[in-house]
């Protein structure tokens, strides 16, 4: 009898696996993705390399990036692998949502969404549309899951969690108070993570330690501010509806809101403090062709002489 190939040993290694039911039974897996989302020049590489300990200046993120990180779980054990994906262009490349985030990827992925505070008005339809994107396609991942795994499936939908990053400005009390409570609401609503973060190297470290948790595992923080005269910070399930409360309208202001959820309410409320910019403005990207940090000119030549043609 020939013996078998490699590819035929990988094969029925990985089958020999999903018949026993690894998937989601528990087992530590060594390899997460943590995929970064929001606003364009909102601080996402910066934090990426600082998270690396890659001392190196950040570059525009053009359409989606890729790098990994890796850390040894002790001596002579393999080391645990975070595989990093960055979305540019805010939120006018929501297509290449679906690379990172597939059925293999599903059990591992974190999604941190990065905010401008700078831009006020453009946070929450930033926000919706990014979340939007993503849970939409990932509940088509989980559709196709419980097509040939429906306790999967179910176990998948409970395990979802997001978590966020934002910014922190001077803003004005009243504006700060619709600000953070808002986004309490939402982390709390998404099972996610908040944190404010801007350049104090003791900020930075403290988002470093969340992000190291969704990557390699590490015990996350159990530290808690929600002084909205602070930089906010509170972990996944340390905060509650009641310590958020109702949001920040007059009693009898609240009344003429109409709304068919709470999120809904919510993002009404903050609109009437905030409204929305022209979608315009969250769709501009370049061109990446004619971006010149991407200069191959033996590829332009061409392009140009086929442009010509046409």
């Amino acid at each position: 009898m020939p013996s078998e190939t490699l590819w035929e040993i990988a094969k029925a290694e990985v089958e020999k696996r999903g018949s026993n039911g690894s998937e989601g039974d528990g087992v530590e897996i060594g390899e997460k993705s943590v995929f970064f989302i929001g606003s364009k020049n909102g601080g996402k590489t910066t934090i990426i390399l600082r998270c690396l300990d890659r001392d190196e200046p950040p570059k525009p993120t053009l359409a989606l990036e890729y790098t990994y990180g890796r850390r040894a779980k002790g001596h002579n054990i393999p080391k645990d692998i975070a595989h990093f994906w960055e979305l540019g262009g805010g939120t006018s490349l929501l297509d290449l949502i679906s690379i990172p985030i597939t059925r293999d990827t599903l059990w591992t992925f974190s999604i941190v969404l990065v905010l401008d505070f700078s831009k006020p008005n453009d946070l929450w339809p930033t926000m919706e549309n990014l979340l939007q994107a993503t849970k939409l396609h990932v509940d088509k991942m989980i559709m196709k899951l419980g097509k040939t795994n429906s306790k999967a499936a179910s176990e998948m939908r409970q395990k979802l969690w997001s978590n966020m990053q934002k910014d922190h400005p001077d803003f004005d009390s009243e504006k700060r108070k619709v600000i953070c409570k808002t986004l309490r609401f939402v982390a709390h609503y998404y099972g996610a993570s908040l944190m404010f973060t801007c350049k104090s190297e003791a900020l930075l470290l403290k988002i470093c330690g969340v992000i190291n948790q969704l990557a390699f595992g590490i015990d996350k923080s159990k530290s808690i501010c929600v002084d909205q005269n602070k930089p906010l910070f509170i972990t996944a399930g340390l905060d509650s509806l009641s310590h958020i409360g109702s949001p920040p309208v007059p009693d009898n202001d609240i009344g003429k809101l109409h709304a068919h959820s709470p999120m809904e309410l919510w993002k009404k409320v903050y609109g009437k403090l905030f409204p929305p910019k022209s979608t315009n403005t969250l769709k501009d990207v370049k061109d990446p062709a004619k971006d010149p940090q991407y200069a191959e000119s033996e590829v332009d030549e061409m392009r140009i002489h086929k442009d010509q043609k046409n």
